[in-house]
């Protein structure tokens, strides 16, 4: 594997990471796929596409390019109301839907089925809302500078590494070193009992989906800045991001991560050795082979 290989799979690995880390966290507490969690990757970065093109009209200083990125204080400006929208939507799914689902004591698989229809829903609504036209957050151009080792990447590839390491160490901090955090993970161990002990299982059912959905904006916005922003975006990364969460181990988000970046690993060294177009087997590979071989993930537990 060359070096430049290994740049380019820890910059997938890294959006497949965050989003992974969503996934796990909604399964881990609500005990069911989300199938429509890869939507919440398009819906944050079709968000911020429209909350920055805004303040790009009301003033263009804001889209100046900031050196030695691409995009200018319009960028991070939407990105934070992204990722509140992102959470609202989410909060609005699970009011609408999920919620009445849990309310009604539905099974799994009509929770998984529900989800769904949401995702076709939601990707549906973004196609009618913003055409199925691919866009972008900047038309400016980046040269990528030589890291050594024959290694390259451009400011936007390095700052998109750099936000998801930081975000990775305030949400495992935010799961061991908090009270909602150990809310959390005693809903995840058993639902029930932490209700009869004074844990308010709503709140933290609210939090987990707020907090799912904005990790996953911020993967879109990744996945946006540096690729480019459509409506399938969500879908494409579907399937990578249950892989990662799978891998990882159900509720842990150091796995997630992890496993995020050996999905993104493996996805681009299989690109010159099997070719471009196979590249998205390779995570339903490894899907297959950790159900297989080790269900729990690396870092889980077995039920």
């Amino acid at each position: 594997m060359t070096a430049q290989i290994l740049l380019d799979g820890l910059i997938a690995g890294a959006m497949i990471g965050l989003g992974a880390i969503g996934v796990t966290l909604t399964y881990s507490i609500l005990r069911f796929a989300n199938f429509a969690h890869g939507e919440f990757i398009a819906w944050g970065a079709y968000f911020a596409l429209a909350v920055s093109g805004g303040l790009g009209l009301m003033s263009g200083a804001l889209l100046t390019p900031i050196a030695p990125f691409s995009f200018g204080w319009a960028l991070p400006i939407a990105a934070l109301v992204a990722i509140g929208l992102t959470g609202l939507l989410a909060l609005a799914l699970d009011a609408v839907l999920f919620g009445c689902l849990r309310r009604q004591g539905s099974t799994v698989i009509i929770m998984v089925m529900a989800s769904f229809g949401a995702a076709l829903a939601l990707r549906s609504l973004l196609e009618f809302i913003f055409t199925a036209r691919p866009a972008y957050f900047t038309n400016a151009l980046q040269i990528a500078m030589p890291l050594g080792g024959g290694m390259r990447a451009t400011p936007d590839q390095l700052l998109s590494l750099g936000v998801a390491l930081v975000i990775v160490v305030l949400v495992h901090l935010l799961l061991t070193r908090t009270g909602i955090g150990r809310a959390m993970r005693a809903v995840s161990e058993n639902q029930q009992l932490s209700g009869v002990v004074g844990v308010d299982v709503r709140k933290v059912v609210r939090i987990v989906w707020v907090l799912g959905a904005g990790l996953a904006s911020v993967a879109g916005l990744m996945a946006g800045l540096l690729v480019q922003v459509r409506p399938q975006m969500g879908l494409d990364l579907l399937l990578p991001l249950f892989a990662a969460a799978i891998l990882g181990g159900i509720g842990s988000v150091p796995g997630a991560m992890l496993a995020g970046l050996i999905v993104g690993l493996s996805e681009a060294a299989a690109v010159p050795f099997i070719g471009a177009e196979w590249r998205a087997a390779i995570a339903f590979v490894i899907l297959v082979a950790v159900l297989l071989l080790r269900p729990q993930g690396l870092f889980g537990r077995p039920e």
